[in-house]
């Protein structure tokens, strides 16, 4: 392709070399450059990309795009832009043909509820007749392939990409969701939006190779509501005014209090042994009913963004009862049936936050005894560790200390941090480091009427030691101690 074809909605400056040139690919990665190439020079958070340009140049780049002045053979055209982050966005859509174009794009941020709302949605757009595609934590689905994901948003380059594959194998829409990360590094700049769902607020991914303050976290959030075209937001939080500044979309509301377009009233709890739901009305612009298998307040929310979306693609209500009914989503309060006496699930709670989130949850539906299962990632801030611990044994009636993913720390030390949080409560505990010998001892020790929760690994499926991922799925674990014990 023509690199000023490329470069058509883009603000530079040619530096050097022609804008006649012909670039046979496009990328980020030195590693993965060749004859004829475009290599984006982006500074890192390890690295500085314009650190590269002699040796991708040498490998075969034909244009470089810089935001530093660099050092290139004559033969190379050096584009110049403000930032190369945001270049490659506009750049990368312009490569594959501006598929977002093509497609009905929904994307959702928040602190919590982004997956699980991602899942409804799609859910329900399906069973409507949508061919929906998805780009999220767990992984992205684009219809030609399914792929693990490593972010939440992932680069730009992949992002269009995704959606060229998406718009190949027929699909209409996509629903992806959206980080702070992502809207901070220019991953989705040039992408309109046709909604943009705000779920929650709550501090969290601040750090320094993260966002330097609160403040700064909810900024990036709010920039969704600049290149949307319709803006769905929890009209609950406390900070929906703040998110809100500058917006340049519609704007629709979700929640419980009286104004929001779309309310919940009269929800009811559903419990049974192994099971843990709920239930209420919908009002506003929408009356009618709903029941979830997936328990908690935080479940009403996610559903009524959900609803929320699909009555704006029409979607008729007993479409989306049967299918919020059946939304399921791996690793989020993920039910797993081993019992008639209680109640087991898995969840990807690993941080204080969403661990305190899930556990009072589970609290209200009174179970005889909440059990919480966990352990902490290596190498990450220690301070999660003392204030998990705090959390869980302030709200569990048994906390079963255990290792996560201990990459390059002992898993002993590990236990010992989240030991000392949990020595700040009354709460009771034990330790058992091997992950599956913990699970063992929960399914085993678990009486009538109790709810435990397998918290910090959620969809994974692996465990992280010494820089080598070891094959670890939960699910697996519980199936081989179920196999085990029937053979006695």
């Amino acid at each position: 392709m023509r690199l000023a074809v490329l470069l058509e909605k883009l603000e530079y400056t040619c530096v050097q070399g022609s804008l006649d040139a012909e670039v046979s690919g496009i990328t980020d990665d030195s590693r993965k450059v060749a004859e004829g190439s475009l290599f984006f020079c982006i500074r890192g958070a390890v690295r500085n990309g314009h650190e590269f340009a002699k040796e991708v140049s040498e490998r075969g780049a034909k244009v470089l795009v810089v935001q530093e002045e660099v050092q290139a053979p004559d033969p190379v055209t050096v584009i110049r832009v403000e930032d190369t982050r945001r270049a490659m966005a506009l750049i990368a859509a312009a490569w594959y043909g501006h598929p977002a174009e093509k497609l009905k794009v929904i994307g959702i941020t928040g602190t919590k509820g982004k997956t699980t709302t991602t899942y409804m949605i799609r859910s329900i757009l399906e069973a409507a007749g949508h061919r929906v595609g998805l780009i999220g934590t767990i992984e992205t689905i684009t219809g030609e392939r399914v792929i693990p994901s490593n972010n939440t948003t992932p680069e730009s380059i992949h992002i269009h990409e995704y959606f060229a594959e998406m718009v190949r194998a027929g699909f209409d829409s996509v629903v992806m969701e959206v980080s702070s990360q992502a809207l901070m590094l220019h991953r989705t700049a040039g992408i309109l939006f046709d909604i943009g769902i705000f779920t929650n607020l709550e501090p969290d991914h601040i750090g320094p190779a993260e966002h330097k303050s609160f403040e700064e976290y909810l900024q990036c959030k709010a920039m969704l509501f600049r290149q949307c075209r319709l803006g769905i937001l929890n009209a609950d939080d406390s900070h929906l005014e703040e998110i809100l500044k500058g917006h340049t979309c519609q704007v629709e509301t979700y929640g419980f209090g009286a104004g929001a377009d779309y309310r919940a009233q009269d929800a009811q709890l559903l419990s049974r042994p192994g099971y843990l739901g709920i239930a209420y009305r919908v009002t506003g612009k929408r009356s009618f009913y709903v029941e979830i298998d997936l328990p908690g307040k935080f479940s009403i929310y996610n559903s009524l963004a959900a609803i929320a979306v699909c009555d704006y693609f029409g979607v008729e209500q007993e479409k989306m009862t049967a299918a919020l009914k059946q939304a399921k989503v791996k690793g989020r309060i993920e039910m797993i049936r081993v019992s008639d006496d209680f109640t087991l699930m898995i969840d990807y709670a690993h941080n204080a936050m969403s661990l305190e989130s899930l556990l009072t949850t589970l609290k209200e539906y009174h179970p005889k005894r909440l059990v919480c299962l966990f352990g902490c990632g290596g190498n990450r801030a220690r301070s999660r560790r003392f204030e998990m611990g705090e959390v869980s044994g302030t709200y569990a009636d048994l906390t079963i200390i255990t290792s996560d993913n201990p990459r390059n720390e002992e898993p002993e030390a590990i236990l010992a941090d989240i030991e000392t949080g949990i020595q700040k409560t009354d709460g009771t505990y034990i330790k058992i480091i091997n992950r599956k010998e913990a699970i063992a001892y929960a399914i085993h020790h678990g009486q009538p009427g109790d709810v435990i929760v397998l918290a910090g690994k959620g969809h994974e499926d692996y465990q992280e030691i010494r820089g080598v991922k070891y094959p670890m799925d939960e699910r697996v674990l519980i199936r081989e101690i179920l196999e085990e014990d029937a053979r006695g």
